[in-house]
């Protein structure tokens, strides 16, 4: 046994150049470092962070640069710390649901991570914490474990939820289902991979499991009878190849060197990075403490990658300065022709003013003359025309009516009675009068 009487040990990984071990505690909120071979005694654990930390679930270790980064459930954060945890800083604390494991890339100096929250996915960003990109929203539920097979450039992960072991290039295409099925992954926690095979563990069954990492086939049970099995790492130098880049001494930062990722031949080595409570100074070196901005008017415009993951997402931010100064006078500190252009910015604004208004006036004109229109033919309409109402629909007189209905002192209607005449014609025929 390497580490005995460990309490919650959650996330583990390895520095295999100087031999030594991380994991992270979730009962005691800590993350923990030893040398390899003296790991089983506990008077050789260092604690390498206690402080602002609640539930570490995922942890690795930057063996060529000399970071570890974690992700933080409970704080929805992944941070960055020296393998000593001298010097730390929060990379990313927006935007994060349930972050859950972590993968790096120290050659090419990105990172990656899985989510579990309400918008389960998998993200990209530099070792620098620039360049956040979402690698896989769809189809995903419970996103456990993640790995990187740094030789052929794939991601590979386990979802709980789906029963699936997948795979994604870097960007995020090519996915692949490497093994489905909740007989065949039950749920699984962890994964890693080496050469042709995918190693995960089963956190309910106990046990821990290896396939072909290309057609999902050969499953076999590796080892049995354990105890909720998470964290996974396998032992091989192969697995942490040593890069020929070796960054000055903390890069002339004055707190932390930050690999950046290595978009182009341009792209810049590392760049220094600060306390949360601290900002840049003006050199991009040194530390200053953090300053709050007199309000201004800004506003940030995100671009959005060409294609999927290719290109980091950037921002730009647009600020304007306050006006005038006591005397009320326009104060211009760019080039002279930034102040030449104001009065001609002020005669097209009052040329815009000046056509809506003309364009409302002749809509009002129009509107008016259509509503006098309609009005003045209302009116001689009803003039030249001849209406009966009626209050009873029943009884409807008309012009050729010769018998009129008469009312009499009881209740309704009665017809008036009537009188017969009766006279003689030439034919001999009577004529009735009413």
């Amino acid at each position: 046994m390497l580490i005995p009487e460990l309490k919650n040990a959650m996330a583990l990984d390895l520095d295999m150049p100087n031999k030594k071990i991380f994991w992270s505690d979730l009962s005691q909120k800590k993350i923990f470092s030893s040398n390899i071979d003296m790991a089983s005694n506990s008077a050789n654990h260092n604690v390498v962070i206690e402080n602002g930390i609640e539930a570490p679930e995922g942890l690795v270790v930057d063996w060529i640069h000399g970071n570890i980064y974690w992700t933080d459930s409970t704080l929805k954060t992944i941070s960055v710390a020296t393998t000593e945890g001298n010097k730390r800083k929060t990379l990313i604390d927006e935007r994060l649901g349930r972050p859950r494991a972590i993968t790096i890339d120290p050659e090419n100096n990105f990172m990656y991570w899985t989510d579990w929250g309400d918008e389960p996915r998998i993200e990209k960003c530099g070792l620098n914490g620039v360049g956040r990109v979402a690698l896989v929203t769809d189809n995903i539920e419970w996103p456990n474990g993640i790995t990187l097979d740094m030789v052929n450039q794939r991601l590979y992960w386990v979802d709980a939820k789906l029963h699936t072991i997948f795979s994604v290039d870097v960007n995020g295409g090519a996915r692949h289902t490497v093994i489905s099925g909740e007989e065949n992954v039950h749920h699984p926690f962890s994964l890693t991979v080496f050469e042709e095979k995918v190693f995960w563990t089963e956190s309910f069954r106990g046990t821990v499991s290896s396939a072909n990492r290309l057609t999902g086939k050969y499953i076999n049970e590796l080892v049995t009878d354990l105890q909720n099995p998470e964290g996974l790492v396998l032992y091989h130098s192969l697995k942490q190849p040593i890069s020929n880049f070796q960054p000055p001494i903390n890069g002339g930062c004055e707190h932390l060197c930050l690999p950046a990722p290595l978009l182009d031949e341009s792209s810049p080595k590392y760049t220094c990075a600060c306390p949360d409570n601290m900002v840049l100074a003006a050199d991009m070196k040194k530390c200053v403490a953090g300053m709050t901005d007199p309000p201004v008017m800004s506003k940030t415009t995100t671009t959005k990658p060409a294609t999927r993951g290719t290109t980091p997402t950037s921002s730009v931010r647009t600020t304007e300065k306050p006006a005038g100064t006591a005397q009320g006078k326009a104060k211009c500190e760019d080039e002279q022709e930034t102040c030449d252009l104001l009065p001609k910015l002020a005669k097209i604004i009052f040329n815009s003013f000046f056509l809506v208004n003309t364009h409302l006036v002749i809509d009002s004109i129009i509107a008016a003359l259509v509503c006098g229109a309609v009005l003045f033919w209302r009116n001689w309409h009803r003039k030249n025309t001849n209406t009966i109402h009626f209050a009873n629909p029943v009884y409807q007189k008309t012009t050729e009516d010769e018998v009129h209905i008469c009312r009499n002192g009881s209740d309704g209607f009665v017809y008036p009675e009537v009188t017969r005449h009766c006279s003689p014609m030439d034919d001999g025929e009577p004529i009735l009068h009413c």
